[in-house]
């Protein structure tokens, strides 16, 4: 009788199959079985490639006359940890009784490239269809729906050839570069961090990276702190006083005054109080007073990349830990798929995602925000909204929770309960309404001298009641008591400003000098810098800017955690467990000043986002495969041709 064969990535995932088709045989060594299917598994990565010395034994030792290894035709092995289940898969791929084979690897470039690699070693039954299952949950649903559509694995030609070329990327760069400059640096580099030998490990990825904290640190070093004065003025009538700034205009008498440090400071303390006895007994008028009402959106949904740097600022964990919690409550059928960048939905699920909320499990702070949105009826129709844009979905849609799998939820670890309500609470956010507020601009002139000062009151909380409450809930009652201090401070200040007038004199009750002094930039935490990587080097903390200007960014949403992971590992960087807060060890640094003097490109985002640009235009079939490894090969004969000359 003719066999479905499924293979998955891992044994969870093969059990996740087996129940929702309903097969209750007898798991067997490596395989499950049943009368008209066969489900097995891989154990991660079962195949690799070869190292050097495979093709060549005198390419064990680093030499210089047998590099750049560029190989014709590329050789592959088994990995022997794992040999047992690729032969247990191998046989059930070459059985003559199976007439389809479903590819049900994980879904993204890494999970194609996994399952290829067994196909091409295993050599398959030929007369078997091989079909592609492409999931976003591992709820029921989704499941049956993935094996229902599931594809010729031709439509995902382009994405394995991509795969592909990105292994043999990472491979020809880190194995060229690393032999060359270790052999070139190598005992330089031992000398300076007190070594007897040292090796340099040099990356697509992980060097840009490694670059971006270095840099980032000498900028911090080498800063150097400029105090400057500020002029606060402060007015007032018989409603109440208020503070404004100082800063220069045109009609200034300061204006492009050397001795001014920026708009609204000075370089010397004397000078500022040789202003302040300028302004004495002049008078004091509002000159203009602006009001507006703002209305502001719940932000975006979470891809892997916001909700890593999210956790890592609530949670103080690291971006590889939270891809790690994701992917265990995605397998416990709690959230969608986790490798994404989209941080939208699509049309489709926008219209079916009400079932996601009405499913949602009791916690009493999360059923609290659902009931009220039943009360208020908030809208659940999100297709117009900015949150569905099927042009900004590749792989995958943004990880929201399913609805379902909340039998496991009792049994999670509490930091992972913490990581999936953080995805339920973005998620919820998105039909509150606005959140709404009152703001006012204030200029005061005195003289010529403008003083300028702004308020901002929230009147209505919207979405921020879910992600920014100025309220707690209390359980079972959904009373709310207020805890927020500064936002009645806010309020207070409004009151007074909504009584002034435009034109109005107003009294100086004083002015005082305040000292400032510029400041360096931030470290990165291991959680931004997940962003930042996304964003081809830039640490952008504006999110709706981030959104806007995203692009090709350095790595991918799968491998960016682990990136950082390994520089920590081999002692590039340290993080600080507590904070977060990235810096470089003194190997790294040393590492960074080889690759600055020898190949500073390499350095560039810019170089490794384009890179990573050119595989997706591979795998969006813009270009072919041949051309890509032409530009690649290229490269890395042009970059040797000029250290080698040098050396």
């Amino acid at each position: 009788m003719a066999k479905k064969l499924i293979i998955t990535e891992k044994p969870s995932v093969a059990m996740e199959y087996a129940k929702v088709l309903k097969i209750s045989a007898n798991r067997k060594n490596g395989y499950i079985e049943s009368e008209d299917w066969i489900i097995t598994w891989c154990v991660g990565h079962l195949v690799t490639m070869s190292y050097p010395e495979v093709y060549d034994e005198k390419l064990k030792y680093w030499r210089l006359d047998t590099l750049p290894f560029i190989p014709t035709e590329w050789k592959y092995e088994i990995i022997p940890a794992v040999e047992n289940q690729f032969k247990i898969v191998q046989s059930l791929l070459q059985r003559e009784d199976v007439e389809v084979i479903y590819n049900a690897g994980d879904s993204g470039r890494e999970g194609e490239y996994i399952q290829r690699l067994v196909f091409m070693m295993a050599k398959p039954n030929p007369k078997a269809e091989i079909k592609r299952v492409w999931i976003d949950s591992q709820t029921e649903e989704e499941i049956q729906r993935g094996i229902r559509e599931a594809k010729s694995d031709k439509e995902y030609d382009s994405l394995s050839d991509s795969a592909y070329l990105r292994a043999k990327e990472d491979y020809l760069i880190g194995i060229n570069f690393s032999r060359l400059l270790s052999i070139i640096y190598g005992r330089r580099i031992a000398k300076e961090i007190n070594e007897e030998k040292a090796s340099i490990s040099i990356g697509r990825v992980m060097t840009c990276v490694l670059g971006m904290v270095v840099s980032r640190e000498r900028e911090i070093r080498n800063f150097v702190k400029t105090k400057y004065y500020k002029i606060i003025g402060e007015f007032g009538d018989n409603d109440g006083n208020f503070k404004a700034e100082w800063k220069v205009n045109e009609k200034s008498t300061m204006f492009e005054n050397p001795k001014l440090y920026n708009e609204g400071g000075f370089k010397k303390e004397q000078d500022a109080k040789n202003f302040i006895s300028l302004l004495q007994g002049k008078k004091a008028v509002i000159e203009e007073l602006k009001k507006s009402k703002q209305k502001e959106n719940a932000p975006l949904l979470f891809n892997l990349a916001e909700i890593q740097n999210e956790c890592t600022k609530k949670f103080k964990i690291k971006p590889d830990e939270t891809l790690e919690i994701i992917q265990n409550l995605y397998e416990k059928k709690l959230v969608t798929y986790p490798r994404t960048d989209a941080r939208v939905l699509s049309t489709a699920v926008a219209k079916e995602i009400s079932k996601n909320l009405i499913k949602m499990y009791k916690d009493d702070e999360i059923q609290y925000f659902l009931n009220k949105m039943i009360q208020e009826k908030y809208s659940t129709n999100l297709v117009k909204t900015k949150y569905v844009n099927d042009s900004k979905i590749t792989d995958h849609y943004a990880i929201i929770p399913t609805g379902q799998g909340f039998e496991n939820f009792e049994k999670l670890p509490e930091l992972q309960k913490k990581v999936y309500n953080t995805i339920v609470k973005r998620f919820i956010a998105i039909f509150y309404p606005p959140a709404e507020f009152n703001k006012i601009n204030l200029t005061v002139d005195v003289e010529g001298e403008k003083f300028y000062t702004s308020g901002k009151v929230c009147v209505n909380q919207g979405y921020l009641e879910v992600l920014k409450p100025k309220t707690q809930v209390k359980k079972d009652t959904g009373d709310a008591q207020n805890v927020d201090n500064s936002a009645q401070n806010e309020e207070k200040s409004l009151e007074i400003f909504k009584k002034l007038k435009k034109g109005q004199a107003i009294e100086t009750i004083n002015y005082e000098i305040k000292d400032a002094e510029t400041t360096p930039p931030s470290r990165y935490t291991s959680g931004n810098m997940v962003l930042a990587m996304e964003n081809a080097g830039k640490l952008i903390e504006d999110e709706e800017l981030r959104e806007q200007i995203k692009g090709a960014g350095i790595g991918t949403s799968a491998t960016r955690g682990e990136i950082i992971k390994k520089l920590e590992r081999i002692k590039y960087i340290e993080i600080n467990s507590k904070t977060q807060i990235v810096t470089p060890t003194k190997k790294g640094e040393a590492i960074y000043d080889v690759v600055y003097r020898s190949m500073p490109d390499m350095l560039n985002p810019k170089l490794t986002a384009s890179w990573e640009k050119g595989l997706d235009m591979v795998a969006k079939k813009e270009i072919k495969s041949d051309e890509f490894m032409e530009k690649l090969e290229k490269y890395i004969h042009s970059k040797f041709n000029k250290l080698v000359i040098k050396y």
